[in-house]
């Protein structure tokens, strides 16, 4: 039987949206005003975009916010709703309007919705775990089988009251401890009493007895988790592959191996890239090969062979910022490096070198975002000191990534460095979003603009 925060919170939280799209879109329609983007609209029109967002959101189920999700999660979805309700828009537009869509003001509409909605749910959020972290609104859970990771779980569900799933005990044929209710027998005897909502199963039981229990859950309409033993407690999401009846854990996939996310990445890679060789590349080559070419003789470009996409090598382009020398490949760049030119000292000092590397974007070697790729002589000294290194080359290297922008750009003078790198590489191909490109993007001007400490 449903309680009534259960029944309530759909009807609450939709009212809120409600409530808080209206506001949004009324302010959106002031703050345009006085720009000069739209004219005055009639209320009518954003009462009817307020519902055409509250259906949207009902029918993607944005109320259901789960007792263990983190806020990410959340924004996530309100992101995805986000671009549904301006895809509905879009096509709504004219006929509510009489006037053509224009691009503009309904993108920044859109914005101006994403930062009052995400506000609210991120609010909403907050008050649902401090209310259940005061002992409201809990979910009664036991776990079978007292052995491998399940006083792990047990310690998290004690210490993370605000997930609010409240831990009776175990049942257990062989541990005693003062958390144990008795032997697994002893379960069907008393679960009934207990008002169960979650039974947590761990692996290493008999197939015979999971059965059973998964059985005797479904009579009485509990729900039932897996504990997976150590060897799948990773630090990543798992995800399930199916094999006609049999499903397999996939235990190694990244969001990248997702089609629509890696054909979202490579089409914002080409956009990007594109406009970017069109309008800047277009007359930079010519400008900085002149004056390259005054200050030394030798080639424009810079061409290196580096690791890229399940490590295959490729040839990445620089501007030459150095004199030709046969250390090129094994000696990185120090500080007052006597090999750096001067006009090579410039572009080094405000990362031009690193502008060619947009037409390897567009050839499909490297991405915007992404780890930064070392020379092959490099590669081959780091995999055989780095565990995971080659973890690394899943996904193509980057112009900039996440290691740059946390601070681990420029020489390599220690050991730490390379392993910090590579740690934060290995998180940023594990836990890939659009969202964290656009963030990577964002701090890599900020840090272009004021910390050049390590440009050289």
């Amino acid at each position: 039987m449903k309680r009534l925060i259960d029944t309530c919170f759909p009807w609450l939280f939709t009212l809120g949206d409600f409530l808080v799209s209206l506001v949004s879109l009324t302010v959106a329609n002031l703050l345009f005003q006085s720009i000069g983007l739209v004219v005055d609209a009639e209320f009518s029109v954003f009462l009817f975009l307020a519902f055409v967002w509250i259906l949207v959101s009902y029918v993607r189920k944005d109320f259901d916010i789960g007792r263990t999700d983190e806020y990410y999660l959340t924004l996530k979805k309100l992101g995805i709703t986000l671009f549904w309700f301006l895809a509905a828009t879009a096509i709504l537009w004219t006929p509510i309007q009489h006037i053509p869509i224009r691009w503009v003001p309904l993108l920044g509409l859109g914005m101006v919705l994403g930062i009052f909605m995400a506000m609210y749910r991120v609010l909403v959020h907050l008050l649902l775990r401090k209310y259940r972290a005061k002992g409201n609104d809990c979910h009664n859970a036991i776990i079978v089988g007292r052995c491998g990771t399940s006083p792990r779980l047990a310690e998290v569900l004690r210490i993370r009251k605000d997930f609010g799933i409240k831990f009776l005990g175990y049942f257990d044929d062989q541990a005693d401890c003062a958390q144990t209710r008795g032997r697994i027998d002893d379960f069907f005897k008393e679960a009934p009493g207990l008002k169960l909502h979650i039974i947590y199963i761990q692996d290493l039981l008999d197939v015979t007895l999971v059965k059973k229990i998964i059985e005797f859950a479904d009579e009485n309409y509990i729900k039932v988790k897996m504990i997976p033993g150590r060897s799948l407690q990773l630090e990543k999401n798992l995800s399930f592959s199916k094999y006609g009846d049999l499903h397999v854990i996939n235990v190694n996939e990244i969001p990248l191996d997702n089609a629509l996310n890696s054909f979202g990445k490579r089409a914002f890679d080409v956009v990007f890239a594109g406009l970017t060789t069109v309008f800047i590349l277009s007359w930079l080559i010519p400008l900085v090969g002149i004056l390259i070419k005054l200050e030394s003789r030798g080639p424009i470009f810079f061409v290196q062979k580096r690791n890229g996409l399940n490590n295959k090598v490729f040839d990445c382009l620089k501007f030459r910022s150095m004199t030709p020398n046969d250390y090129a490949d094994t000696l990185q760049a120090t500080k007052n490096d006597p090999r750096v030119t001067r006009i090579g000292a410039f572009l080094r000092r405000t990362s031009l070198d690193e502008m060619p590397q947009f037409l390897n974007v567009l050839m499909g070697d490297m991405s915007i975002v992404g780890p930064r790729p070392h020379s092959v002589p490099m590669n081959q000294s780091f995999k055989t000191q780095l565990v995971k290194y080659n973890s690394r080359h899943k996904i193509r290297p980057g112009i900039t990534g996440l290691a740059q922008v946390r601070g681990f750009r420029g020489e390599i003078e220690n050991s730490f460095q390379i392993r910090s790198r590579v740690r934060l590489d290995s998180f940023y191909v594990n836990n890939w979003s659009f969202l964290l490109d656009i963030g990577i993007m964002a701090n890599t001007v900020r840090e272009l603009l004021f910390h050049r400490e390590n440009a050289y």
